[in-house]
């Protein structure tokens, strides 16, 4: 049941939202460079499909082709998934909006994650307003600020020695140099992505782009 379960509820908000940004966007923006490797805008809308139709005998498969290295197997099965149009990716997207799946060492709070952190990664390099929903910008910073983060989401050490204070809701982390922002800004900053430090300020940023 959906008040029994919110983060469904979010987690569809967002897939919602972002299908109806891929559908929005014209060939130019879809085709630049994402903030994220060598992936397109395009192909990183694809990624956050990816996951939400793929099986887990094709998982099993791709791993396999890739020697058991799962960044390589995550790179092919990505770009076959953003082989699709964009308004086929949009429309799986509305279609899956209500998907259950996350990583085995996580529950639905990586979901959420990865469609604020990706979803920034999309959005910033064509200029597009970086909006989220106030709960998923909040689970995701909690997220972010737990030890299960430290894989996969946050790169070690990162966090450690900062006090991390939100100036769009209510929401602080940590002890040490303040590094304050937007919730938005501040989650891209604790994933170790450097293209939001100059949306934040305090001591603590300048700790932050040295690491």
């Amino acid at each position: 049941m959906p008040g029994r379960d919110p983060i469904i509820g979010e987690i569809e908000r967002e897939r919602l939202a972002l299908a109806d940004l891929v559908d929005s966007m014209s060939a130019e923006e879809l085709s630049t460079a994402s903030l994220c490797g060598e992936w397109t805008v395009h192909q990183v809308a694809g990624h956050l499909l990816m996951p939400l139709i793929t099986s887990t005998r094709t998982v099993a498969a791709a791993l396999l082709r890739a020697g058991g290295n799962f960044d390589r197997a995550n790179d092919r099965m990505t770009r076959a998934v953003a082989s699709r149009p964009a308004t086929d990716i949009a429309a799986a997207l509305r279609a899956q909006a209500r998907n259950r799946f996350h990583p085995p060492i996580f529950g639905l709070e990586a979901p959420m994650a990865e469609l604020v952190l990706h979803g920034q990664d999309l959005r910033r390099p064509v200029g597009l307003p970086v909006a989220f929903g106030e709960p998923a910008l909040r689970r995701t910073l909690e997220h972010l600020a737990s030890p299960r983060a430290r894989v996969g989401f946050v790169p070690r050490g990162r966090l450690a020695g900062l006090r991390f204070e939100a100036t769009d809701l209510d929401w602080t982390f940590g002890d040490g140099a303040t590094v304050r922002g937007p919730a938005a800004s501040i989650a891209y900053a604790m994933s170790g992505r450097a293209a939001s430090l100059p949306e934040l300020d305090g001591p603590g940023v300048a700790v932050l782009a040295g690491r």
